[in-house]
């Protein structure tokens, strides 16, 4: 047996502890085990809070909405508001390396002397283009080996709570502690409203929980 439910609520303090009660009282309803009820609580008032404070934007308030489902031994809870949305990443500029320093002149090849003293055209000068019986120049010498490839910028990515935000930070103590309370987090915008925060907590049930008993 599967349940979902919405809630839509105004951008108000007071639809934060109401959308914590409705909650805990619909795990305590299907048998959920307290302290597992008690961390999604935490993490849904966490939530709501940001939608409250953050949800406001140039288009019409449209309030927040609240979604909760449970399939199976997964709970998704997702809130989303109306507000301007997260930040979009910005785009990866490419590496400029430096231009290579000139190389240092070279030295004049040495001129061989014959017996009787006259010099002689340098060897080099004698194989460097003199082509072989297939077409193909003789090769005098060796290319240098080329420069290794710039590394690429790391890109930008969209918000991703894999990567804690500062504890320090005042706006990221919320998204840590959903973080921590839960198993899965996603942050990403509504094509038509706000951010959304999903979060999702495999559920752990009381030996008489009546969810169980009618699935």
């Amino acid at each position: 047996m599967d349940i979902w439910w919405t809630l839509h609520l105004k951008r108000d303090p007071a639809s934060v502890p109401l959308a914590r009660r409705i909650l805990l009282g619909a795990m305590a309803t299907a048998g959920v085990d307290p302290q597992i009820a008690h961390d999604l609580g935490v993490a849904l008032s966490e939530a709501c809070a940001n939608a409250v404070e953050h949800g406001a934007g140039g288009r019409p308030d449209e309030g927040y909405q609240v979604t909760a489902s449970i399939s199976g031994d997964l709970l998704r809870i997702e809130v989303t508001d109306s507000g301007p949305g997260l930040p979009t990443p910005a785009p990866a500029h490419p590496v400029r390396r430096p231009a290579p320093a000139p190389a240092p002149p070279a030295r004049p090849a040495a001129h061989r002397r014959t017996r009787r003293g006259r010099p002689t055209v340098p060897g080099p000068l004698l194989t460097a283009h003199r082509p072989r019986r297939d077409g193909r120049p003789y090769d005098t010498h060796v290319l240098p080996a080329p420069l290794p490839a710039a590394a690429p910028l790391p890109t930008l990515r969209p918000v991703d709570l894999d990567t804690l935000p500062e504890l320090t930070a005042e706006s990221g103590r919320g998204l840590f502690l959903i973080h921590a309370l839960t198993d899965h987090v996603q942050l990403r915008n509504h094509p038509l409203r706000g951010a959304i925060v999903s979060f999702d907590k495999i559920l752990k049930w009381q030996d008489d929980a009546l969810l169980r008993a009618v699935s």
